[in-house]
Order: C-alpha cells, then sequence, then structure tokens
C-alpha cells in the first residue's frame, strides 16, 4: 500500500452511510482482540480466533478492520482509554502527573504485550488525543509548547521504561521459574569473586552499599518519578509571587 493509498482507521468511517445494520463494532472486535492478548499473547489475537470469539466469520471482520495493523492501532488505543485522567489539569501539576504516571505503569501491567507493540510514532486515536491534551494540559500555563513536549518525553521516558522492566523481569520469572530472589542466591559466588579482585570500585559499591536495588518494585519506581518530577520542577518558571507579599515588602522598603 503506498501512502496515497493509505487511509488511518480513524478516518474510516465506523458503519456505511447505507445497508442494513452491521451486525459487530470495532469496538466488539477490540475488546475480543485485548481479552485474547491478555490471556494467550497478542500473536494469539488473529482475525480467526477474534471471530471465533464473538461468533462471527473471518473474512466479515475485514469490512470493519481493513488489517493487522489497524487492529493493534484499535488495540492500543482501547489500553490508553484505562488510563484515568479525568479532572486533569487539577492545577497541581505535580499530582497530575503522578497520578498520571501511575495510571500508565498499571495499563502496562495489566497488557504486557504493549511492550512489544508501543510505537514511538502515535496514532493519535480519541483515548490518544484525550490523554494528550489532558495530561500536557498540566504544564500548559508554564511553558512553551516544545517545553512541554520535551518534559513529556522524559516523563513518559521514566514510565514506560520502568514499567518494560517491570514486565521483562516478569516475563523472565514465568520462563525460568526464578524469582528475584531465587536469582540473586544463584549469581552469589560470582558477585562474590568480582567483589574480591577489587577491580570494580563502582560495582563493588553498588552491591555493598546501595539501597536501591533493594526496594520494592513500588517503592523503585517511586523513587525515579520523585527524581523525574524534581527535574521538570527545576525547568519550570518560578512561581510568580503572591500580590499581598509583594506589596508587603514594598511598603518595607519605604519604612526602611
Amino acid at each position: 500500500m503506498t501512502d496515497a493509498e493509505y487511509v488511518s482507521i480513524w478516518m474510516r468511517p465506523e458503519r456505511p452511510a447505507r445497508g442494513p445494520k452491521p451486525a459487530y463494532s470495532r469496538a466488539q472486535i477490540t475488546e475480543a482482540a485485548v481479552r485474547i492478548a491478555d490471556t494467550e499473547g497478542l500473536e494469539a489475537a488473529t482475525m480467526r480466533r477474534i471471530a471465533a470469539e464473538i461468533g462471527a466469520g473471518t473474512m466479515s471482520l475485514y469490512r470493519y478492520v481493513p488489517g493487522r495493523d489497524d487492529l493493534i492501532e484499535l488495540m492500543a488505543d482501547r489500553l490508553m482509554g484505562e488510563i484515568d485522567v479525568e479532572g486533569l489539569p487539577s492545577g497541581d501539576w505535580r499530582a497530575d502527573l503522578t497520578r498520571y504516571a501511575y495510571g500508565v505503569r498499571a495499563m502496562w501491567l495489566r497488557h504486557p504485550w504493549i511492550a512489544t507493540v508501543h510505537r514511538a510514532i502515535p496514532s493519535f486515536g480519541p483515548n490518544q488525543l484525550r490523554v494528550i491534551e489532558r495530561v500536557m494540559g498540566t504544564l500548559d500555563a508554564h511553558v512553551s509548547i516544545d517545553e512541554n513536549l520535551a518534559l513529556m518525553a522524559v516523563l513518559n521516558g521514566y514510565v514506560e521504561g520502568a514499567a518494560r522492566d517491570e514486565v521483562s523481569w516478569a516475563e523472565e520469572v514465568r520462563r525460568s521459574g526464578l524469582s528475584e530472589t531465587d536469582w540473586m542466591v544463584r549469581t552469589g559466588p560470582y558477585v562474590h569473586q568480582l567483589l574480591e579482585s577489587g577491580e570494580h570500585p563502582i560495582f563493588s559499591k553498588i552491591v555493598m552499599e546501595a539501597r536501591h536495588p533493594h526496594l520494592s518494585r513500588d517503592d523503585r519506581f517511586q523513587y525515579g518519578l520523585e527524581r523525574v518530577l524534581d527535574c521538570i520542577a527545576a525547568a519550570l518558571p518560578p512561581p510568580a509571587e503572591p500580590p499581598v507579599a509583594a506589596h508587603r515588602e514594598g511598603q518595607e522598603d519605604r519604612d526602611d
């Protein structure tokens, strides 16, 4: 398909202008696809499998969803709809971004297959657009749109990286049958050998002094998130001085 032939799924009408009411909807197909991906993995969410799930003919689904890329786009946007951004911006940007960050992390952990389809280029589906408007709206009054984009990239990079790490660990535990504690016990003799060599002072400091690796996953995420929010705070202009305080300082200067 050439660029000239491509039509975004969001530009395609849900149903034809004429004719009988469709037997199914994109929402039904998308929900079935997400259920299958959650329980059996993304690769299992084929048109044939989805059709069996909802009791439809396989070829009939292509009238609703033309191709797999379109299906993935619908599924990804469906997941964005799980992120609670109602009421944002509230006026407290730090609380808003914290809530958003935890919402994204929770969504990734509920649907680990998103790590395999997450794209750097957004699709701008309705849920994606709602999140953009609400979340970027928290900083819109403080910084330029370019600065807003840069700060959101920093935040999203941290949140998605941390979530991807958690998803990868969970998959490794499932595959190997070893918990994180089991893994540390297994690698203990080698780590001890590295410490004894004295050739890796930074690594030794990590093993002997660092608290971060021993935090729970929740505490580790919170610790990193606070550092990211501190960086965002440093990039924001200082808050305007309250008029009353400014008046008092001016009065004191005149009294002196």
